[in-house]
């Protein structure tokens, strides 16, 4: 979503884009760069997989954002005098670049060895958000809403990779209040496990695959619930209100981080919810009941993030070239 959002920048400046990258593994992010019009070209792995891609397609400069290349493709790509970005979330994972961004929340406060010859850039300013967020950013912060029944919306990535849907919904059915949800489940397997899930008196839950109306419908929800990742941007842009799931090791920072400044509220560790559904349940039920805390979070998550930070990323990329 990070690249994609830099990919709209670059555009709208007349840079032509292509992503590298294994896209068909996620059929919704793959309709995402095509809808965009950006050409695709497959995933390759060796360093003198990647010089040669590049000088075959002739590019001027190469952005990374991967946890899975082998960290001598970066010296390798430098080597060949290729301007280089790389977007790293805290440890760097022996990225090299002539650019480090690091958009997390307070990242700007650590302080890691960088690579020689490169600069660092770091905190929410740098956060990329996509022309479907951006275009529908209140102007002013949320006022409360007082909803009899809060409409609650969750959904966690293309594919809800580690299934955090049902358990979600188990915590929220165990809150024991009012809510009408809309849960996004990618895979038929899930949505048969929340369609399982016993609900209580006055509770509904609604399941829908891939949206292309997330945001629309995130501005139109009381709650929205999501993976403590990138999207947890992409919320506090739009001035939601937003629960969030740590669901794998490398979110803990940015959840940790999110939760202790007050703009988002921690529904938990999805390993805790799986074991037992009540710690969650009770924070469930504190913002299901309470429109001024929903308001209250809502109106600092949009003050945190501006929309701009794809602006200053591109700015970054485009001076290198």
């Amino acid at each position: 979503m990070r690249c994609l959002a830099l990919a709209e920048e670059l555009g709208r400046r007349g840079a032509e884009v292509v992503f590298v990258c294994d896209a068909h593994t996620v059929p919704w992010g793959q309709a995402q760069i095509a809808a965009r019009g950006i050409r695709v070209e497959p995933a390759v792995w060796s360093a003198s997989e990647h010089v040669e891609l590049f000088e075959r397609l002739q590019v001027d400069a190469v952005v990374f954002d991967t946890y899975d290349v082998d960290a001598s493709v970066y010296p390798a790509v430098r080597a060949a005098g290729l301007p280089t970005l790389a977007i790293v979330d805290g440890d760097l994972r022996g990225a090299q670049a002539d650019v480090l961004v690091d958009q997390n929340l307070d990242s700007e406060l650590d302080d890691p060895v960088l690579p020689e010859r490169s600069i660092r850039l770091a905190g929410l300013d740098y956060v990329m958000i996509r022309d479907e967020i951006l275009a529908l950013r209140p102007s002013e912060p949320p006022a409360p809403r007082e909803n009899a029944v809060p409409k609650v919306f969750a959904f966690f990535g293309g594919t809800d990779a580690f299934g955090a849907g049902p358990y979600v919904v188990q915590a929220l059915a165990a809150s024991g209040v009012p809510f009408e949800a809309t849960v996004v489940a990618p895979r038929p397997e899930l949505a048969e496990a929340i369609a399982a899930v016993e609900l209580q008196a006055n509770q509904r839950v609604d399941v829908i695959g891939p949206t292309d109306r997330l945001a629309a419908t995130v501005r139109e929800a009381d709650l929205t619930i999501s993976a403590s990742g990138t999207s947890t941007w992409e919320l506090l842009c739009l001035g939601a209100t937003a629960g969030l799931v740590c669901v794998v090791d490398n979110q803990v920072m940015g959840y940790e981080r999110a939760i202790a400044t007050g703009t988002a509220a921690g529904i938990g560790v999805l390993s805790d919810l799986k074991a037992d559904p009540s710690a969650a349940a009770g924070v469930l039920k504190k913002l299901l009941t309470d429109p001024a805390e929903r308001a209250r979070l809502a109106a600092a998550g949009w003050k945190l993030v501006d929309g701009n930070g794809r602006v200053r990323v591109a700015d970054a990329l485009l001076a290198l070239t």
